[in-house]
């Protein structure tokens, strides 16, 4: 049924979103970062520590009930709930 030369492979790396550690990349490394911030920068170790914890532990719970749960919060976000009907 298919044509020659019309079809492509496509790897499966191409449609998962990237995770690091399970959890989505942006919000990993933004977690990351406000734990440094925490831990380093206040002097706050242990705060930092179950900050990137429990931070890390809601992205990866989130990912893995819906994987592309970050494209869905920004388009939530990004359309104005008047439209909702």
């Amino acid at each position: 049924m298919d044509l020659p030369g019309f079809t492509a492979p496509v790897h499966r790396a191409l449609t998962e979103p990237i995770l690091l550690g399970g959890a989505p990349r942006s919000i990993a490394i933004l977690n990351g970062t406000l734990a440094a911030a925490l831990g380093l920068g206040l002097r706050l170790w242990l705060v930092g520590l179950v900050f990137f914890a429990l931070g890390h532990l809601a992205a990866a719970w989130a990912a893995r009930r819906d994987p592309l749960f970050v494209d869905a919060m920004r388009r939530h976000l990004r359309i104005p709930s008047h439209l909702d009907v």
